[in-house]
């Protein structure tokens, strides 16, 4: 559809799901297609240019804030690598009483570059760790046909665990895995690890997620705290605001600080809402 070939007749409403997956020229070229189309976008964490549009006034936004009834509390914690025995003695208390897990890890392979960890690998640890549990393998490089006998058999309970890369944050419903173990989460987005967050908690048991990282610094702590406070998806995207900043309102980046002279998106928020309103009511004073 966003490519040039697409051309409908008479678009009118542009719907975006997952509004984090796609680039702004993506989107940019699906509302092009139509004359003005209604855009609507939806996603359980907004991005940062988002939030700083609605600011901007150029998004009006709305919050669903209900959970589905008949689901379960998702509890999350923040733990130290030196941890992992700890969590791993948890899973297996889990898995014993019926219940599937996930485990996720930032890389397909492991890279002489850099110590992030790999689904390859990791599942191989997790095999000997978890025995006699089935341990599956899910990445973005297997077959389609791959990739559905995977989920077939974790859908049925014949695997127990499994061990993938965050291909799994989207479109993945199954209700009786409760706990997922995000490694390396100090690499991964705030809200990125609130999606892949939300693949457990999706029945009516407690849910636990554990982010093992390198928190050696307040800075890195204080990053990952919010998730450990809050499943509020717009809480989060407000953190992520402050931290990375809201991009760039007439270009391409989706995070980083705008260069303003003076002012701050985050912390000025009521201010620039009110020069919005005032705006509004006087523009042939602006």
């Amino acid at each position: 559809m966003i490519e040039s070939g697409f051309a409908p007749d008479n678009l009118g409403l542009v719907i975006i799901d997952e509004q984090h997956k796609f680039g702004v020229t993506q989107r940019e070229k699906l509302v092009r297609k139509g004359r003005y189309p209604h855009l609507l976008v939806m996603t359980a964490t907004p991005i940062p240019r988002t939030l700083g549009l609605t600011l901007y006034g150029d998004l009006d936004i709305s919050v669903i804030d209900e959970v589905p009834a008949g689901r379960g509390r998702i509890k999350t914690f923040v733990r130290a690598a030196d941890r992992l025995p700890k969590v791993f003695e948890f899973i297996r208390g889990k898995l014993k009483e019926g219940r599937q897990a996930y485990a996720v890890y930032p890389r397909v392979e492991e890279s002489d570059n850099d110590e992030l960890k790999a689904v390859t690998k990791e599942r191989e640890k997790l095999r000997k760790e978890f025995a006699p549990f089935q341990v599956g393998l899910l990445h973005g490089r297997l077959k389609p046909e791959e990739k559905e006998r995977v989920m077939a058999d974790f859908r049925a309970n014949r695997i127990r665990v499994l061990v993938a890369t965050s291909v799994i944050e989207v479109g993945v419903d199954v209700p009786n895995a409760t706990v997922m173990l995000i490694e390396n989460a100090e690499r991964f987005g705030l809200a990125q690890l609130h999606q892949l967050r939300g693949r457990i908690g999706r029945g009516a048991h407690q849910s636990w997620c554990v982010l093992v990282a390198d928190i050696e610094t307040p800075e890195a702590r204080q990053r990952l705290k919010v998730l450990e406070e809050t499943t509020d998806g717009f809480r989060i995207a407000e953190e992520d605001l402050k931290q990375r900043g809201p991009g760039e309102l007439l270009g391409h980046q989706q995070s980083g600080l705008p260069p303003f002279r003076f002012g701050n998106l985050a912390a000025d928020r009521e201010l620039i809402e009110r020069a919005r309103e005032l705006v509004k009511q006087w523009p042939e004073k602006t």
